[in-house]
């Protein structure tokens, strides 16, 4: 986990929802997954003790305790440098079935744009064969994997990381990908969407860059929510931040 912004962005609005209004956010998240119920499991601590800080995010695939499922990572993924990270992380019940929810939360359009930055050559040939065999079972047929280097490269890793779990896995580890977008926050010098209709062309512009066919089997457990920051007011004071 980063510093988090004190009083803005979308690790800010996370955590609210998540110590002041679980209830409401896990009501939202059921909504779109269609699940039964949800889990959401304890950030791990940082033992960074400094502000903002103590704690972490989960990385990788740490929370699977499952030694095969970690030795075949090791195989699919570079085990050096920044693994994926993730904004919460939760159990979901869909009818008879528990399966992992991986969360990751945006506040504004700067923040879906990233590349690459392994700097070895092994890590990146095993990051581009990582990407090839996602890409392809994403349902792209035409789109170069290079696309997904940049400049959507964390979504672009969140997929696969589903891809991993679901296909690389045997049996399969069940888990979907939850995206939460926030809008209504004014900050200056930051393009922060104002509605859920002002996020939709941007998420549409990722899925076409990589490809992405919407009716494939694994684009149907990448799920989206939108929420407000401030649901009964106009959005939140402006806060002058110039990141």
């Amino acid at each position: 986990m980063g510093k988090i912004g004190h009083g803005y962005g979308s690790e800010w609005h996370l955590l609210r929802h998540l110590g002041y209004h679980r209830n409401y956010l896990s009501q939202k998240v059921l909504s779109v997954t269609g699940g039964n119920s949800i889990d959401w499991l304890d950030f791990q601590f940082s033992k960074k003790n400094r502000p903002l800080m103590d704690d972490r995010e989960f990385l990788g695939l740490e929370f699977v305790h499952n030694m095969r499922v970690q030795e075949k990572w090791k195989e699919f993924w570079p085990q050096t440098g920044n693994p994926p990270n993730w904004d919460a992380i939760a159990q979901i019940h869909i009818d008879n079935q528990q399966e992992w929810l991986l969360i990751e939360a945006k506040g504004h359009i700067g923040e879906l744009t990233s590349k690459c930055g392994a700097n070895s050559e092994i890590s990146r040939q095993k990051i581009s064969s990582a990407f090839r065999k996602a890409n392809h079972a994403f349902g792209n047929q035409s789109h170069p994997v290079d696309k997904w280097l940049e400049p959507y490269y964390q979504y672009a890793n969140r997929l696969a990381v589903l891809y991993f779990l679901m296909k690389e896995c045997s049996p399969a580890v069940y888990a979907r990908l939850l995206f939460i977008y926030f809008y209504g926050e004014n900050r200056e010098n930051i393009r922060c969407p104002q509605t859920e209709q002002e996020w939709l062309p941007e998420i549409q512009k990722m899925n076409d860059w990589l490809g992405i066919e919407k009716n494939n089997e694994l684009a149907r457990r990448v799920h989206y929510l939108f929420l407000p920051v401030n649901p009964d007011g106009e959005g939140i004071r402006p806060i002058s931040d110039n990141r």
